[in-house]
């Protein structure tokens, strides 16, 4: 299993593990649809530790939240 250096992962997502755990999650999931990798990794390596590479080599930045919006439309909310 490689180590992913959480120093230099943080700062990538705001100092937010949230927000980084939420990036790569979304990588990793696109990755595995899609299997274009933005770094070269051996093929037997897990699909989260290549998200999580790719966001620490900076191929890999989060959108801000209006950029998403506009893509997928306004962001709805159910009211109980």
């Amino acid at each position: 299993m490689a180590y992913q250096p959480l120093e230099e992962l943080l700062p990538k997502a705001n100092d937010s593990i949230y927000r980084l755990v939420r990036l790569a999650s979304k990588r990793a999931l696109e990755l595995s649809e899609t299997g274009a990798k933005l770094i070269i990794a051996p093929t037997e390596q897990k699909l989260t530790t290549t998200a999580l590479e790719e966001i620490r080599q900076s191929k890999v930045v989060e959108k801000p939240i209006a950029q998403e919006e506009s893509a997928s439309g306004p962001a709805t909310r159910r009211v109980k």
